[in-house]
């Protein structure tokens, strides 16, 4: 199999994925079932979230804001205190329904379409997106990049949050691939396996991967989780913290 049909198959994979994993996907963020690691490592997880929490606080996530990959809505829940408005997009249609129910908020707009198809039909004040850059294939690394552009008004912000290398970080049961690898094998609870994009960041490194595609980021890491930043096209600059 070539590179293009591998890329589009995982691709194919990973939408299959995260349909049939709807319904179980909140049991991984909120630490339950076979993502209970025990009260330590639950606890720095939460506490690790709230730093995140924290740093998507002092951004101000205000105006017109696009949510990438939104997912069942953990964190368009965290948007909606800031936001004028919020388009949210996800290939799944089951994780827009949870969304959707979760949220009930008018000033949620849906729109179920592939990230790597779709283009914007306006431009934002903030593009969000959370746990979906770890699922982007490194050759479309930068045409991604350049869907953010086009999505944000002149001056117009982003935000992320990702997942960081730790073994605690997934399913008791899973084993995670090498750090330099690119895709993983997951399983659901049911025993089907699926193959998809992982693609494991560091601050630094992917500081100087936006640098090189002109964007003013400032990245940050917590202590094991998470990796999250923000930028906008100007200065160039880079800040790692805890």
């Amino acid at each position: 199999m070539d590179d293009f049909s591998d890329n589009k198959s995982l691709l194919v994979s990973q939408v299959e994925y995260y349909r049939a994993r709807a319904n179980e996907y909140d049991e991984w963020f909120l630490r339950q079932g076979r993502y209970d690691h025990g009260p330590q490592l639950n606890g720095q997880w939460f506490g690790e979230v709230d730093v995140v929490r924290d740093a998507l606080r002092a951004f101000n996530p205000a105006g017109d804001v696009l949510e990438l990959a939104c997912g069942t809505g953990l964190w368009t829940e965290q948007l909606l205190p800031y936001a004028g408005s919020i388009t949210a997009v996800d290939a799944a249609p089951e994780v827009l329904d949870i969304n959707r129910d979760r949220l009930q908020s008018s000033a949620v707009r849906y729109v179920q379409a592939n990230v790597f198809d779709w283009q914007p039909q306006q431009q934002y004040d903030v593009v969000f997106f959370s746990f979906w850059l770890s699922h982007v294939p490194l050759p479309q690394f930068a045409a991604f990049w350049r869907l953010v552009g086009a999505a944000l008004k002149p001056g117009g912000r982003w935000f992320f949050v990702d997942s960081r290398y730790d073994q605690s970080s997934t399913a008791k049961d899973h084993q995670l691939a090498g750090k330099e690898d690119t895709t993983i094998t997951r399983r659901l609870n049911d025993g089907r396996v699926f193959r998809i994009v992982k693609v494991f960041y560091e601050a630094r490194r992917l500081a100087a991967q936006l640098r090189e595609l002109g964007w003013q980021a400032q990245i940050g890491e917590t202590e094991h989780y998470f990796i999250y930043g923000d930028g906008q096209n100007s200065v160039l600059s880079y800040e790692e913290g805890n």
